[in-house]
């Protein structure tokens, strides 16, 4: 008897949302190969993640052991003023770093199946195939295409051209800073906490993450901070997004990228408005990086035989605390939709296209419920502000 060919996905975006999809749907039975337009492994430029149930659902779904090292408990959520009064309220929680999820994934797909240094170029889809072109003029032909290569898709691109991101009116500036490193100042009110502190059109917070190297041994992790501010589209703006070496940016500034001057900016607008032992955590981190907040909802997340999830469908404000919660989502529903689906019964009730128009009736309605509770949120810290 012949055995059915296994189907075969191709993934572009090689960060969580491509590595979700690839290690979830190779646990349903698929071949996948993932296609990265960095040369090098991703850094850390998302700090930290307060970890989400989406997130354990799929590594469970893909076989992956994140093992005992893989967060930091909080006990506390800490709500400070400026002068740095508190009020506490048992809350516990885990955090996670990016990176250290980012290294999981990345450790579970196999190396020949990832494709490092490839810009995608474009898609064509004929019957039940899609092929999919590279800069490089390699060309790989599936049954799937998976969008998974974030806010500014360039799978996106070619599906709904003109169709990008909203600038919501502020910016998120971030920093990690070693816990050894951490001023005397600011220990005390971190230990074992969730920090905030809200004001007028601002908003602080800041939690502990493994280090570097994954330790959550104490004196080994690292403090996560993230400043959300208003500055509206114009030369300020402008001036922001412009690193070190005079290459402005559209979306956001890694760590190491960010101007001496727009630096001591940061640190004079913490020391004038932030409580002391938040205003030291800004101070002594010495590279902080950037995050432009961002809306944005696709119409649709299936186009025939390609897909768009994660951020490259939905770019949801990050106060839900669910960005990776989200890819991790859409990556499992869509492995278990697909799983056991013949590749030569694509019309039939056993197909891939009823499975695919099925997920995207689950996942359209509570993705767009989470970009609307961003919006929301934003809204309720900025003074409601409207997008620039």
């Amino acid at each position: 008897m012949r055995t059915p060919p296994r189907p075969r996905a191709i993934v572009i975006g090689g960060s969580l949302g491509g590595l979700f999809s690839a290690v979830c749907l190779r646990a349903a039975g698929w071949d996948v190969v993932v296609f990265e337009r960095s040369p090098q492994e991703l850094d850390s430029r998302g700090g930290g993640l307060v970890l989400q149930p989406a997130v354990i659902d799929a590594l469970d779904f893909a076989g992956i052991d994140p093992g005992a090292d893989f967060g930091v408990p909080s006990r506390d959520r800490v709500f400070v003023d400026r002068n740095g009064a508190e009020r506490r309220a048992y809350m516990p929680q885990t955090q996670i770093a990016w990176n250290g999820l980012y290294l999981r994934l990345r450790r579970a797909v196999d190396p020949a199946t990832l494709r490092a240094g490839e810009t995608f170029t474009a898609f064509a889809q004929h019957g039940s195939r899609v092929t999919a072109r590279f800069a490089s003029g390699h060309a790989e032909e599936g049954d799937l295409l998976i969008g998974a290569d974030g806010p500014l898709s360039a799978v996106r691109a070619q599906l709904l051209p003109g169709a990008r991101p909203t600038y919501a009116g502020y910016a998120a500036w971030r920093g990690v800073l070693p816990e050894t490193a951490l001023p005397s100042i600011s220990e005390p009110l971190l230990r074992n906490s969730f920090v905030f502190q809200d004001g007028r059109a601002h908003q602080f917070l800041s939690y502990r993450i493994p280090g570097e190297d994954g330790s959550v041994r104490p004196g080994e992790r690292r403090q996560n901070w993230v400043w959300y501010r208003k500055i509206a589209q114009g030369p300020e703006l402008d001036a922001l997004l412009q690193d070190r070496v005079g290459q402005r940016h559209n979306y956001s500034l890694p760590p190491g990228a960010m101007r001496d001057a727009e630096i001591r900016n940061l640190q004079m607008g913490a020391l004038d408005v932030l409580a002391p032992a938040l205003a030291g955590l800004v101070t002594a981190t010495p590279d902080p990086f950037l995050q432009l907040i961002h809306d944005y909802e696709a119409p649709r997340m299936v186009f025939g035989r390609v897909v768009l999830l994660g951020d490259a469908a939905f770019v949801a404000r990050p106060h839900t605390g669910a960005g990776a919660g989200k890819a991790a989502a859409n990556a499992v529903a869509l492995a278990r939709a697909l799983q056991g689906r013949a590749v030569d019964k694509a019309d039939g009730a056993g197909g891939i296209d009823p499975a695919l128009a099925a997920w995207e009736q689950d996942q359209l309605p509570a993705d767009r419920r989470l970009v609307k509770w961003g919006i929301a949120l934003g809204q309720r810290i900025m003074g409601a502000a409207q997008p620039a």
